[in-house]
């Protein structure tokens, strides 16, 4: 039977909201779990360089190597679930299958939604297209991953928040503290990285009573442990160690003396 975990953006921070990008730090099960998140509200159907979503992307990317990402650009307009999508991991490719609701997209609301993807929008430069659900959805992968990410568009605006369920046995979930009742059109992105522990799914839901919010989904990015940049001590813990270190050493010298 399986088991869940819940893990809301708050507790032990490290934050750049000057930035618009905040990490958090867990451990559970040993591993540490690291969050991005920004949040542009009015944002012009564009992503604003600089802004608190692109911010954020670029703090989640600074932390992988040799990822890649999907835009939905090269799959044809009004493909829907099971959608197959290919990745580069650091052994060989990883596929990632979309599963469940929803389909391909683009900036005209040309594949089905009519109007009402005016709000949702592409984040690919120079593109148009993007996967765009109004009801839960999956992605499993064929190799475990340890990082995951994405832009995502117009989402808040029904009174809930978007709800990730990460799995590998055992279910983490992880709410998008995204703003509820927003204006519409909101641009977001959030991502994940875990030092140690992996995922073989993600499951999209939301917070919202009838658990129906409209959004688009785009740049989707993917991480195995191998393309996870090693975390390095922060400054202040190196101190402490030299000073750790200094202590040992001089207790050794009187000793001797």
């Amino acid at each position: 039977m399986k088991t869940s975990r819940r893990y809301f953006p708050k507790g032990r921070t490290v934050s750049l909201l000057a930035a618009g990008a905040l990490v958090f730090l867990s451990n559970p099960a040993h591993a540490v779990l690291s969050v991005f998140f920004g949040e542009d509200l009015n944002p012009a159907l564009t992503v604003p360089a600089g802004g608190n979503a692109a911010t954020a992307r670029s703090a989640f990317l600074s932390n992988l190597v040799g990822v890649g990402q999907q835009s939905f650009e090269s799959i044809a307009l009004g493909t829907g679930a099971p959608l197959n999508i290919s990745f580069p991991g650091s052994v060989g490719s990883i596929t990632a299958t979309i599963l469940g609701t929803g389909l391909v997209e683009n900036n005209a609301g040309g594949a089905g939604s009519g109007g009402n993807a005016v709000d949702r929008f592409n984040t690919s430069p120079g593109g148009s297209q993007y996967w765009e659900s109004d009801q839960s959805f999956s992605i499993n992968f064929s190799a475990p991953v340890a990082a995951f990410g994405f832009y995502a568009t117009d989402i808040g605006d029904f009174n809930g928040q978007v709800k990730l369920t990460a799995s590998n046995g055992v279910e983490t979930e992880l709410v998008i503290p995204n703003t509820v009742n927003g204006p519409g059109g909101s641009l977001l992105f959030y991502g994940f990285i875990s030092d140690s522990g992996t995922y073989d799914s993600v499951t999209f839901g939301n917070t919202a009573v009838a658990g129906v919010d409209g959004f688009g989904f785009d740049d989707m990015v993917i991480g195995d442990l191998g393309q996870v940049v090693p975390t390095v001590p922060e400054p202040t813990t190196l101190s402490l160690l030299g000073l750790g270190l200094a202590g040992i050493l001089g207790r050794a010298r009187r000793k001797k003396a």
